[in-house]
């Protein structure tokens, strides 16, 4: 089992407390005037969701989650689960809304995603950190006005709302980082 020292925390780590997996999801530094610099992360339970504070003095360590990731491809999303391949042996999984989360608003069937298995059964999904998809609603865009940081809400093929910046226009195709559910660049048409 891996560990890890308070130099190694980083957003993304994937660590074991009480004897269950967390995602590191926030990560804060300080340094007071006297004594041992403090980590303090924010951690989520991988499995039920749960969020805690943790506190680490400079020099701690904090033991490595017993995970396993795999590469699967997404096949597609019934009545509620979401199901998944492996490319090499072709067995099949199926997640719950609850264990993709947010996930969800970004998957496009056959795209790769990383799935998290704890104790044999899977527990997340990890789409790739950037997407990209086309527009399928939005209000045209007002001309003369792309100066500055102005944008508008816009709806993409997933179903998934988000803001963009004004020169966006229906049938574009914009590239969304899934992390964040923000808009990065508009692709260009090849």
């Amino acid at each position: 089992m891996a560990s890890y020292g308070t130099s190694d925390f980083k957003k993304g780590l994937k660590v074991q407390l009480d004897g269950e997996p967390y995602l590191v999801v926030d990560l804060d530094f300080m340094k007071p005037g006297k004594g041992q610099a403090v980590y303090r992360i924010k951690v989520k339970n991988m499995v039920t969701g749960r969020v805690l504070d943790k506190s680490y003095r400079s020099g701690d360590s904090i033991e490595g989650a017993d995970v396993e990731e795999k590469e699967m491809q997404f096949l597609y999303k019934d009545g509620t689960n979401y199901h998944f391949m492996d490319g090499e042996s072709f067995e099949q999984i199926e997640l719950t809304p609850a264990q993709v989360g947010d996930s969800g608003k970004w998957l496009v069937e056959e795209m790769q995603c990383e799935i998290v298995f704890y104790n044999g059964s899977p527990i997340t999904c990890s789409p790739p950190n950037h997407v990209d998809l086309k527009v399928t609603y939005t209000e045209p865009g007002a001309k003369g006005n792309s100066t500055g940081n102005v944008q508008k809400p816009a709806t993409v093929s997933t179903g998934a709302e988000l803001m963009v910046p004004v020169f966006i226009n229906l049938d574009d195709t914009v590239r969304i980082d899934t992390r964040t559910g923000e808009y990065v660049e508009r692709v260009s048409k090849s």
